[in-house]
């Protein structure tokens, strides 16, 4: 059972748990009117879900359909593991699917676009038909489904649609983390013959391509402040920094969920300054 446990947890990807449940404390935090609307039973389930049973679903179901992938995928023999076909762990996967369930009951009609397309894309992301990862830019575009977490939890909690350019501009930095992420995996994705946004254009031009994703990011988050377009613009500083140094780039992704972490914290922070000063 430990040994299912340890196997449950390294799946889940313990260091990127953040990058569904941080939106969904950004989301709250926005979408509040009144502090009493950061602890209901709304922003605590979601903040729960998207903690730990999305983590097992998105990247449980990724490493179900990714078995002959990750064969060459050097990740899989440090930080993450490969899919043990284990039966237990298949249920917890399905488990952890059907809970996604909770979210709907939980809130509003309004925000039900939000998880519907959070499961849809999750899903499809990896399964097929659709397969998302193995087109190049779809990859990256599908990759806008961790902002939707986000996007429901202010949906639900502010009963209202979040601002337009809030979810364009985090949905283009979402487009840039998966596929700078997808840069260390060029070599093992071209082995085995798996097109993306980062094979498609190699290495020098996904890094633009990041840049541009990052810039635009900041620009269209500065329509709705212009202090959240600045502190957008750390990402394409960092990048550009990474590609003029001799950082290694399998080393410099594993700095950005402390980035990530610092930067949604701040907006949490921004957030709830405006509410207490309301």
């Amino acid at each position: 059972m430990s040994g299912r446990l340890r196997y449950l947890l390294t799946l889940s990807r313990p260091r990127f748990w953040f990058y569904l449940a941080g939106p969904v404390v950004v989301g709250v935090a926005f979408g509040a009117d009144t502090t009493g609307d950061l602890f209901t039973a709304v922003s605590v389930g979601l903040f729960a879900y998207f903690l730990l049973p999305a983590n097992v679903f998105l990247y449980g179901v990724n490493d179900v359909f990714d078995v002959d992938v990750d064969v060459a995928n050097p990740k899989k023999d440090e930080r993450e593991a490969r899919w043990s076909g284990d039966s237990v762990v298949a249920a917890v996967i399905a488990v952890s699917t059907l809970l996604g369930a909770v979210t709907f009951l939980l809130t509003s009609p309004r925000a039900w676009p939000y998880l519907a397309g959070f499961f849809l894309l999750g899903f499809q992301y990896s399964a097929p038909p659709l397969r998302f990862k193995t087109t190049p830019f779809l990859d990256s575009v599908s990759n806008g489904l961790y902002v939707l977490p986000g996007a429901a939890a202010y949906a639900a909690v502010a009963g209202a649609h979040p601002p337009f350019a809030a979810v364009a501009g985090a949905w283009l930095w979402a487009m840039g983390m998966h596929t700078f992420s997808a840069i260390p995996d060029i070599d093992p994705d071209r082995e085995a013959g798996i097109r993306t946004t980062a094979t498609f254009l190699g290495k020098r031009r996904t890094f633009a391509y990041c840049l541009c994703c990052w810039l635009a990011a900041a620009v269209v988050f500065g329509l709705v402040d212009v202090r959240i377009g600045l502190l957008l613009g750390a990402y394409p500083l960092l990048i550009l920094a990474v590609y003029r140094s001799d950082v290694d780039v399998d080393r410099a992704y594993w700095w950005y969920p402390m980035l990530n972490t610092a930067v949604g914290t701040l907006l949490t922070l921004g957030a709830l300054w405006r509410l207490v000063n309301a």
